[in-house]
């Protein structure tokens, strides 16, 4: 998938992002779900604060701030096929998981519109950028810019995901 396909998608991914939003009422949406877990509140916190976080690791590795380190191959195949391997549950980092916090939906649209005009600012930036200088994922290790596109949008796709298994907890 080309890096202006994957933009355009995390695009779409993050509008599915604002209209879910929108629906959500403010009486619930720091409410735990009836399955524990975050709330809409924590996902729409940790979601877009960690996509903000890949912005800048993707902006050092395009602007050769990067080290010339291996991707695992694991984490290619991930990159290709476009998910997470499926498990029950993903442990979130520590110094990530230590800044979700409930936030009003206000917040939430703030943060989303901070994440899109970063990528947009940043994304001119690939044009440039070297296969070979990539950042530290905590998880999963070196990626290069475009490597670093490719997993905003996997990311961001998981948690939507998630944030559907909440919805439906709601309505059981």
């Amino acid at each position: 998938m080309t890096a202006a396909k994957v933009k355009a998608s995390i695009h779409q991914v993050v509008d599915a992002y604002k209209s879910k939003l929108l629906r959500y009422p403010e009486g619930i949406f720091q409410t735990t779900p009836p399955i524990s877990g975050w709330t809409y509140s924590e996902v729409y916190s940790h979601i877009f604060d960690s996509s903000l976080l890949s912005i800048i690791a993707f902006a050092h590795a395009a602007n050769g701030k990067g080290e010339d380190k291996p991707t695992h191959f694991m984490v290619k195949l991930i990159l290709l096929l476009g998910a997470l391997p499926p498990a029950k549950k993903y442990k979130v980092p520590k110094r990530l998981a230590e800044r979700v916090k409930k936030i009003s939906k206000t917040e939430a649209l703030d943060f989303i519109l901070e994440f899109e005009k970063a990528l947009d600012d940043n994304y001119p930036l690939l044009a440039d950028a070297k296969a070979n200088s990539k950042t530290k994922h905590p998880r999963l290790g070196y990626l290069n810019a475009k490597q670093w596109l490719r997993f905003i949008e996997i990311h961001l796709k998981h948690h939507l995901k998630q944030l559907e298994r909440i919805e439906m907890s709601f309505k059981a």
